[in-house]
């Protein structure tokens, strides 16, 4: 089994991708015509559907959010430690 390169879409690629999916073509039609992953067009579906946004940071949970600021706030404080 070869390894997919990774690839990168833009914002307004994906909003068609869903546009699509919301007039009516399945997700398997749009999963072969355009070669995506079944679950990067679910992710922006769900995406779409919650914050309206593509970006990573639009869609964290609050928790999500806590954890990557208290780990921020770790990090710094390990650095104060060790000067």
């Amino acid at each position: 089994m070869t390894k997919r390169e990774r690839r990168t879409f833009t914002p307004e690629f994906k909003k068609q991708m869903v546009q699509l999916y919301q007039n009516g073509k399945t997700k398997r039609a749009i999963i072969d015509e355009y070669d995506l992953t079944p679950s990067s067009l679910d992710r922006w579906i769900n995406q779409d559907e919650t914050s309206g946004s593509f970006k990573e940071k639009d869609n964290r949970s609050p928790e999500q959010q806590e954890l990557l600021e208290l780990r921020k706030e770790l990090k710094q404080l390990r650095m104060e430690n060790d000067m």
